[in-house]
């Protein structure tokens, strides 16, 4: 078994949670979101990114808008929607009860009684 494989799944299974939570707190320009996630440790490239975040806007948890930049070119700045803020709660409820799990398990001591589960 291959442990980098099973982390890149992981990591899959979390990002648009991450991003979902990233933009909870106010609209941001993807390099903002590739930036909040490099500071927490979870690094993302544009060419992952841009894919999911078209695929949270067709699935209508999220829009965007565009701004004038003094930088050059208008930024896409993506906001969640009510659709999104839905959504995010049913992941926060996820992610509660998949974290409830491991550590019960963690926590629960080894049965030692040589009874095969």
């Amino acid at each position: 078994m291959n442990a980098d494989n099973i982390k890149s799944q992981m990591r899959k299974g979390y990002l648009e949670y991450c991003i979902l939570l990233i933009l909870k707190k106010k609209p941001a320009y993807t390099s903002d979101i590739i930036a909040e996630l490099k500071d927490a440790k979870l690094i993302v490239v544009e060419g992952t990114l841009y894919p999911l975040l078209t695929r949270l806007k067709n699935g209508e948890l999220l829009d965007y808008r565009w701004e004038e930049s003094t930088q050059g070119p208008p930024r896409k700045y993506y906001e969640m929607t009510s659709q999104g803020d839905a959504f995010l709660q049913e992941l926060e409820n996820a992610w509660e009860e998949i974290n409830n799990v491991v550590k019960k398990i963690k926590a629960s001591p080894a049965h030692t009684d040589g009874v095969a589960y």
